[in-house]
């Protein structure tokens, strides 16, 4: 018996300083140009897709195990995935989930992402660490017929994430109200029918699980876009102001968001921001941000708050971080990261304006930073009886 002929690859994984990896392809068929990073978490790959703090970058996921649950609608963090593709170490699992309605790769076909699998997931890793978040050209062809010289030179080629400002991007085009609340067996998703707090949540590529952390802590929830002013903000009059997380340079989206939030600042409201929120405002009061090597992205990071000397399993995804070194006096660093250190948390000194780099609303503790949007519904209920 003739052995068969070995199977043609039908991907191609090409970094900036000339290393491919070849694999299977799946979802959607052509070519992307992104950064590279990698996610440690063990599930929740349908919410990192869809996470808007995504944009510009594709995924290597560290755990092999990846479509074993299906797509559901009730788990997408924005409307369709963001993150520009995904790498895998084995083609996808069939779905084996109550909750799932549909097929990993017939959602990436159809909602036009890439994907490689066959990889060996564990040196691209190794890789990222140890020369940082390589530029990188993702191919699927089902023929296999590559233009490795070309997908290589589109790599080194591709701009990168310093400088750009992705959040008009994912931002909504016009405000909105949220009132939907986080997910509880056995109902579901229920509506928040007795607000305390209004809140103005500015959307620079906000997730809905925040939303409706929101909304779970009392809030009566108006979402605007990046770009949108310190009057339109205030026009709402809010009892709070809420900076979401986000894409890209944090010194790019600075551009506009820095002077909003410093007006804002001025109204002594109660200001809470998460991930490229936090980044803004430690920007908005004198600090800087840096490019960290291969950020953080994942489900398992631990983070220290100074106050308590409490230790939080938080989820992770940013590829920019603040400079604690720099913030400016009166502004104190509250948390921390337990990998590398680097700052996790700031708050201005005797007001409630605070931000968190982490994911609480993720809750991979599952309970552990729950507290930060209690800490906010408890600083607007002040601020009112005061």
């Amino acid at each position: 018996m003739a052995a068969s002929a070995p199977t043609k690859p039908t991907a191609c994984l090409a970094l900036a300083d000339g290393t491919v990896f070849y694999g299977t392809g799946f979802g959607a068929t052509g070519e992307t140009v992104a950064e590279l990073c990698f996610n440690t978490a063990m599930t929740g790959y349908q919410e990192i897709m869809t996470d808007p703090s995504y944009a510009g970058q594709i995924v290597t996921f560290t755990f092999p195990h990846i479509g074993n649950t299906g797509v559901t609608p009730e788990d997408d963090e924005t409307g369709d995935p963001v993150a520009a593709g995904m790498v895998v170490k084995w083609d996808p699992t069939l779905a084996s989930n109550w909750r799932a309605t549909e097929e990993l790769k017939d959602w990436l076909t159809r909602t036009g992402r890439i994907a490689i699998g066959g990889v060996d997931t564990r040196r691209l890793t190794r890789a990222i660490r140890q020369q940082g978040a390589p530029h990188v050209a993702l191919a699927h062809d089902p023929e296999g017929n590559f233009d490795v010289e070309a997908l290589v030179a589109k790599a080194r080629g591709w701009s990168g994430l310093v400088g750009l400002d992705l959040a008009k991007d994912v931002t909504c085009a016009q405000s909105f109200r949220w009132d939907e609340m986080r997910w509880a067996w056995p109902d579901g998703y229920a509506r928040q029918e007795a607000p305390k707090h209004k809140v103005v949540a500015v959307d620079y590529g906000a997730k809905r699980n925040i939303l409706r952390c929101l909304a779970s802590a009392g809030c009566d929830v108006t979402v605007l876009p990046a770009t949108a002013t310190a009057e339109e903000v205030l026009a709402h009059n809010p009892d709070g102001v809420f900076l979401s997380n986000g894409p890209g340079d944090p010194a790019a989206t600075g551009e506009y968001a820095v002077p909003m939030i410093q007006q804002v600042l001025k109204a002594d409201l109660p200001v809470f921001g998460i991930c490229l929120g936090h980044q803004m405002l430690a920007l908005a009061l004198g600090a800087k941000t840096v490019k960290m090597n291969h950020g953080h992205h994942g489900a398992n990071h631990p983070v220290k708050e100074h106050s308590t000397g409490k230790v939080e399993i938080t989820s992770m995804n940013h590829g920019f971080a603040v400079d604690a070194q720099t913030l400016p006096e009166g502004v104190e660093e509250t948390h921390v990261s337990l990998f590398d250190g680097s700052n996790c948390g700031i708050r201005i000194s005797g007001r409630p304006v605070y931000s968190v780099q982490h994911h609480p609303e993720a809750s991979p503790g599952p309970q552990d930073s729950y507290y930060l949007f209690e800490r906010f519904a408890e600083a607007m209920a002040e601020r009112k009886s005061a």
